[in-house]
C-alpha cells in the first residue's frame, strides 16, 4: 500500500511539473506571438502580391525555405513538386507533430483596391487569367512561418520534432499532374519520422475577427468531380427532328440530377450536393451540334451516400439520354475524401481553443460542404483541422465576399488568433501525459 502511495504522488508530482513547465513556456509564447503580428502580417502581404498556381509555387517555396533556413531549421524542397518540410529537433523524446499550411492561389482576377493587391497574371486551362491568393492560403503560409519563428526560439524548452509542411496544390493540381497532400502523403511527408499527429487551420472571410470554429469527426465534405458526355445526332438548326439534340438532353440530365438530392437522398443523415459547373456545347447559332459535354462536383459526408450518388448519376444521365435516342458517358473522380477530425483529440484540442479565444467566441459547428486535401493527411494519422475568422468588425459575416472570388478579402488582424490557435495546439499536445488517440 505505501509503495502504491507513493507512486501516486509522484505522478501527481510529475503531471504537476509538466503543466508547470507548460503554463510558463505558454505564456512567454503567447507574448512572442503578439510581438509576432506585424511581422506576419508583412509576410502575408508579400504573398498576395505574389501568388502563384498550384504545382507552380516556386517563388513561394524558395521564400518559405529561406526563411526556415535562417532559423538553424532543416528544410527539404521539391516535395511534391515544390513543397517544403522544415523539421525542428529538440533532441528530447516526445511526439512527432505535424503543422501544414497550403500555398497555392486561384485563377482567379482580384477586383479591389489594396495597395497589395495582385496584378499576376498566368495561363490556367489554356486561358490567361489573373492568380489571386481568393481563399487565405497566404495568410496560412504567414501563420506557419510564424510559427515556427516562434518555436525554433524556444527549441531548449520543447521536446519530441516539429515537422512544418507547406504544402502545393491544395486547390488540386493542373490536369494530367499529381499533386497536393495526396502526394505529399504518397512521397512520405507523414514518414522519417514517422508523424503522430497533425494540425491544420483555414481562414474563414465571413467570420468575425477572433473566432473559432471546429467540428469533431466529419468536418468537410468530400469532393468528387464528373464529366458527363452526351452524344446525339447533328442536323440544321432549323430542323432539329432531323438529329437529336445534345444541349436539350444536357438540360434535361442537369435537371435530373437536382432530383437525386431532393428526392432520392437521405438528407436529415447528411448534407450532399451536386453542381454542374461547366457545359460545352455547339460552334454555331444555326447548328445543332453532335455533342455537348457538362462538368461539376459533388459533396458528401458520408460513404455510403456518396456511392449512392455516384450510382444514381449514373443511372439518370443514362437513361434520359437513352430516352431521347442519345449516348451519355459518365466518368467520375473521386478528388478528396471528408475531413474526419479525430474524436478523442477534437475534444482535448477544443480546450486549447478555448484557452487561445475564450469560451464564448469558440463555436462548434455543423459540418460544410466545402472540401480540404488535409483529409489525406487524416487517414495516415490521428489529425485536428480548425476555422479562424478573417472578417473586419465593421463588415456584417453575412454580406462578405466569399472565398474563390474575385472580391474575396479577408483582415490580417485576424491572423494572431490562428498563430496562437496553432501554437497552444501544438505546446498541450506536446505536454500531454497520455496519448490522445491510439493508431
Amino acid at each position: 500500500m505505501r509503495k502504491l502511495f507513493l507512486y501516486l504522488a509522484l505522478s501527481s508530482a510529475a503531471l504537476t511539473s509538466v503543466a508547470q513547465v507548460s503554463s510558463k513556456l505558454q505564456t512567454k509564447v503567447d507574448q512572442q506571438a503578439k510581438a509576432m503580428d506585424p511581422k506576419i502580417i508583412e509576410w502575408r502581404r508579400y504573398l498576395h502580391q505574389h501568388p502563384e498556381l498550384s504545382n507552380r509555387e516556386v517563388k513561394t517555396a524558395a521564400y518559405v525555405a529561406e526563411h526556415l533556413k535562417a532559423l538553424g531549421i532543416e528544410v527539404q524542397t521539391g516535395v511534391a513538386h515544390t513543397g517544403v518540410v522544415g523539421l525542428l529537433k529538440t533532441g528530447k523524446p516526445g511526439p512527432v507533430i505535424a503543422l501544414r499550411a497550403d500555398m497555392d492561389a486561384l485563377p482567379v482576377t482580384e477586383r479591389n483596391s489594396l495597395p497589395f493587391a495582385s496584378k499576376e497574371k498566368a495561363v490556367f486551362n489554356g486561358q490567361e487569367t489573373g492568380v489571386m491568393h481568393a481563399c487565405g492560403h497566404d495568410s496560412h503560409v504567414a501563420i506557419l512561418m510564424g510559427v515556427a519563428e516562434i518555436l525554433s526560439k524556444n527549441k531548449s524548452d520543447l521536446k519530441g520534432t516539429i515537422k512544418f509542411i507547406f504544402q502545393p496544390a491544395e486547390e488540386g493540381p493542373p490536369a494530367g499532374e499529381e499533386g497536393g497532400a495526396y502526394l505529399m502523403v504518397k512521397e512520405g511527408v507523414l514518414e522519417n519520422p514517422k508523424v503522430d499527429v497533425i494540425f491544420g487551420l483555414h481562414v474563414q472571410s465571413m467570420r468575425p475577427i477572433g473566432q473559432i470554429a471546429y467540428k469533431p469527426a466529419g468536418m468537410m465534405a468530400a469532393s468528387d468531380w464528373f464529366t458527363i458526355k452526351v452524344y446525339g445526332k447533328q442536323a440544321h438548326g432549323s430542323a432539329p427532328w432531323m438529329g437529336i439534340d445534345p444541349i436539350v438532353v444536357s438540360a434535361q440530365i442537369i435537371n435530373g440530377l437536382q432530383t437525386i438530392i431532393s428526392r432520392q437522398t437521405e438528407l436529415t443523415k447528411e448534407a450532399a450536393i451536386i453542381t454542374v459547373g461547366r457545359i460545352n456545347a455547339g460552334i454555331r447559332e444555326n447548328i445543332m451540334p453532335e455533342y455537348a459535354e457538362m462538368a461539376g462536383t459533388i459533396r458528401s459526408l458520408d460513404a455510403e451516400m456518396q456511392q449512392k450518388i455516384h450510382d444514381k448519376i449514373r443511372l439518370t444521365a443514362t437513361k434520359i439520354a437513352e430516352s431521347a435516342g442519345a449516348r451519355a458517358e459518365v466518368i467520375i473522380e473521386n478528388k478528396t475524401p471528408v475531413t474526419y477530425n479525430d474524436p478523442a483529440l477534437t475534444e482535448r484540442m477544443a480546450l486549447s481553443l478555448e484557452r487561445t479565444a475564450g469560451e464564448k467566441n469558440v463555436t462548434r459547428i455543423p459540418a460544410v460542404t466545402g472540401a480540404e486535401d488535409f483529409a489525406f493527411y487524416q487517414q495516415k494519422v490521428p489529425g485536428f483541422f480548425f476555422f479562424v475568422g478573417a472578417c473586419p468588425p465593421d463588415v456584417d459575416p453575412a454580406k462578405a465576399p466569399s472565398h474563390h472570388t474575385p472580391d474575396f478579402m479577408m483582415d490580417d488582424r485576424g491572423m494572431l488568433t490562428g498563430l496562437k490557435a496553432i501554437l497552444n495546439v501544438t505546446l498541450d499536445y506536446m505536454y500531454t501525459p497520455n496519448k490522445i488517440s491510439d493508431k
